[in-house]
């Protein structure tokens, strides 16, 4: 069984730095049940592969079973030796651990740096097809692609997608037995913690986080209970921090500047420009600029997307929705939804905006966030707002280095932010404009920037 690990990084040979292994090597590693050898069939500037070559060893699993020997010649004949399995799981945190880890010597910030990846499978017994394949990677930001070279059950899977190596390999680690659903060794409890220590930061919102932990867990329905109550639990505790709580400090720098008064302007003007008549608020926290948009008699319908829900309760009395018209109520809809996984209930809609939320996110997740709006979603025009860092200069009270609110994972400059923006835009056929929102220096810019990208 293969799996192989492809980047056009540059220089692509960094691949080997982040696998802890040497492009010029043959590396054998001694499993219980059989051999994993790395090698680099490719090793250049521009792209660079890794593959892991697992062979089990059939006779000596069966034979080592209890130290009896087989009983039936069929004990002999499977697939075991041939399909990526829980054994290629096993091998990878044996191979790769340092990977999986997301820890590199040679090169601790690119261990950390989203980059382009593919990896691909050959080949993996996927019980209810392509199908599945698909439900269980593309939410989580996948560009997939399926083969089936032997029949419609064992299928060649390639996934590419700009991410950390450790969001891949943790990803496979935990979905490859899923697919396969045939662990090769017991399950106990031992298992929830891998579980939750490979799966604890996207499995939560997953939207197959049931079938996942069911298939990971062996069926077994104790287990599974057990680990989806501790993902959620902890999921929860995020979640229920209230809108305003998580913006006070924000908001108490900028409103001597009426800052928030100005983007929601700005964001309205650009899509009354482009006639946007059906809309997503993607992280709409409290419902602000969903209250504004509700004014337009030419908007037709407004979908607020958010991920947390307090505040989605919160946007619910602030706007007042039990009180509403019917004919006002059934322009707007209210969904609970992650920006990081795909969901169809966003695709087709002329506009999206979102404001002061991308500084929120991981920068690992950047990537699912872009497939999902950019990729998937595709609205028509899409309106984005974040902090100009080089304006905090201006914020009394805010020391050098530190960013306006300490739930943000990261501030861009305005040249970070236009570099991000026109990557986006070239990747995915937009086109991109920027703008400066608020009393802008001539030095440091606006405090508030603006992209707005457009089909």
């Amino acid at each position: 069984m293969l799996l192989t690990l492809t980047t056009t990084h540059s220089p692509a040979t960094d691949l080997g730095y982040l696998l802890h292994k040497n492009p010029d090597r043959l590396h054998s590693f001694e499993l219980p049940f059989g051999v994993a050898r790395v090698f680099f069939p490719e090793a250049g500037a521009d792209r660079c592969s890794a593959v892991l070559l697992l062979e089990v060893d059939q006779v000596g699993l069966v034979q080592g079973r209890g130290g009896r020997r087989p009983s039936r010649k069929y004990d002999y004949v499977s697939d075991r030796p041939y399909v990526a399995s829980s054994f290629m799981s096993v091998a990878m945190s044996r191979v790769f651990s340092s990977a999986l880890a997301g820890t590199s010597r040679e090169r601790p910030e690119l261990a950390a740096k989203p980059i382009n990846l593919e990896a691909t499978l050959d080949v993996v017994r996927v019980r209810d097809g392509e199908g599945f394949v698909r439900q269980v990677f593309e939410p989580l930001g996948y560009e997939v692609s399926v083969a089936a070279p032997l029949s419609q059950r064992y299928l060649s899977i390639s996934l590419r997608r700009v991410c950390t190596l450790q969001e891949l390999l943790n990803h496979l680690y935990v979905l490859i037995p899923v697919l396969d659903d045939e662990k090769h060794y017991w399950v106990g409890d031992d298992e929830v913690e891998k579980l939750l220590r490979r799966g604890g930061d996207w499995l939560a919102r997953h939207p197959m986080r049931e079938q996942i932990a069911d298939r990971y867990l062996k069926h077994r329905g104790a287990l599974r209970r057990a680990a989806l109550a501790q993902l959620l639990e902890a999921e929860d505790q995020v979640e229920e921090e209230e809108p305003e709580a998580r913006g006070q400090g924000e908001s108490a720098l900028e409103e001597r500047v009426g800052l928030n008064t100005l983007r929601l302007q700005a964001v309205v003007g650009v899509l009354k420009q482009r006639q946007a008549r059906r809309i997503l608020d993607l992280g709409c926290g409290e419902g602000r600029l969903i209250a504004s948009l509700l004014k337009e008699r030419d908007v037709d319908e407004i979908v607020g997307l958010e991920v947390s829900s307090a505040a989605l309760e919160g946007a619910r009395r602030r706007l007042r929705v039990d009180e509403m018209p019917e004919r006002q109520a059934a322009r707007l809809k209210l969904m609970q939804g992650s920006l990081t996984y795909r969901d169809r209930r966003i695709e087709g809609y002329d506009a999206a905006a979102v404001l002061e939320v991308i500084e929120h996110l991981d920068p690992g997740r950047l990537s699912a966030f872009e497939s999902v709006v950019f990729g998937h979603a595709r609205p028509r025009c899409v309106v984005i707002t974040t902090p100009n860092a080089e304006y905090n200069a201006r914020f009394a009270g805010l020391d050098a280095g530190r960013f306006r609110h300490p739930d943000h994972r990261f501030e861009w400059s305005r040249g970070e932010f236009e570099a991000w923006g026109d990557s986006v835009s070239a990747r995915h056929g937009y086109t991109v404009t920027y703008e400066a929102i608020g009393d802008v220096d001539p030095s440091l810019g606006g405090p508030t920037q603006m992209a707005v990208f457009s089909l």
